[in-house]
């Protein structure tokens, strides 16, 4: 068997980004923003090897075209030569074929691996939110099991967007409340718990909250939660109606709507200033063709191109 025919006819280059064109109709548009976020990034280990059509002695880019403008913005210089894997027998349509469906049979990594992936880089982020589970005498896992918490992003979002202490506190009153029963350390249920404490902060009173929800199973909480939003804030309304239950200092509503609508104000003005930045520095960019382009981080950005 000629074990050649598994190989694919490439060669490997360095060529500068000057002498790149990835402008083809199949790939998708430069994103600003993408570049941008991802050279603040900037590690040159997670570079991928862009590859590149040689047609017509032109070096034609069907996949890292993103890749090469965060380059270019981080060194300054179209001069940065960058490594090719360089095609020399593909023609226009064989390209684009390749640049769509050259993910199709690539399977993503999960939520845990990718914990587990920083937990051994030693990310501070992540050993933080590891020992801040295991200190409830909880785990980690990749899949639901008694005593583990698989809803791994949900863990990283509530650490990133309300902090420690709201998800140490998120974490007590569940362990407090249901004792670990199944589906309490979901997505929703943690999402939804974590809004009400941001919501509340200290009018909602941890021993209230573990009187009166732990007489409600989750699959209660849950059943009620499909009946008003999907969702955590769902959950977060059905936890709110039973916490509320029989009391006279019960929790307003509209507390709980205002932080979503300032929230969605919030995302529309930035989107807003966004599309307003980027129409700026489009116009830039025209006149300047293209030469202050700028893109999106190297695993990411392949991600980025293929996946649609």
């Amino acid at each position: 068997m000629d074990l050649q025919q598994f190989v694919p006819n490439v060669h490997f280059e360095q060529i500068p980004i000057k002498n790149l064109v990835s402008n083809q109709e199949y790939q998708r548009n430069l994103s600003i923003k993408h570049v941008k976020k991802a050279a603040e990034h900037f590690d040159p280990y997670q570079i991928n090897p862009v590859k590149v059509s040689k047609r017509d002695g032109v070096n034609y880019v069907f996949n890292g075209q993103h890749t090469i403008e965060i380059i270019a913005l981080v060194s300054g210089s179209r001069d940065t030569p960058v490594w090719c894997m360089v095609y020399d027998d593909l023609d226009y349509t064989h390209e684009a074929d390749i640049f769509a469906n050259q993910m199709k049979y690539t399977k993503p990594l999960l939520p845990y691996e990718i914990f587990m992936a920083n937990i051994e880089a030693g990310s501070d982020k992540h050993l933080i939110i590891q020992a801040l589970v295991e200190s409830y005498d909880l785990h980690i896992s990749s899949s639901s099991q008694p005593g583990g918490i698989c809803a791994v992003s949900s863990l990283e979002n509530i650490y990133d967007k309300y902090g420690y202490h709201v998800l140490d506190r998120t974490l007590r009153l569940i362990v407090g409340t249901w004792e670990g029963a199944n589906l309490s350390f979901s997505a929703n249920m943690l999402n939804g718990i974590s809004r009400l404490i941001f919501c509340y902060d200290d009018a909602l009173k941890d021993n209230l909250f573990k009187e009166r929800l732990s007489r409600i199973s989750v699959k209660e909480i849950s059943r009620t939660a499909r009946d008003r939003k999907a969702g955590s804030l769902g959950f977060a309304e059905a936890i709110l109606i039973y916490y509320n239950k029989k009391t006279h200092n019960a929790l307003k509503f509209e507390k709980l709507y205002s932080m979503k609508k300032r929230n969605i104000i919030k995302n529309q003005t930035l989107d807003e200033n966004s599309n307003n930045k980027r129409s700026s520095e489009n116009s830039t960019d025209d006149s300047s063709n293209g030469d202050d382009v700028q893109l999106d981080f190297f695993n990411e950005a392949h991600m980025f191109e293929s996946s649609n």
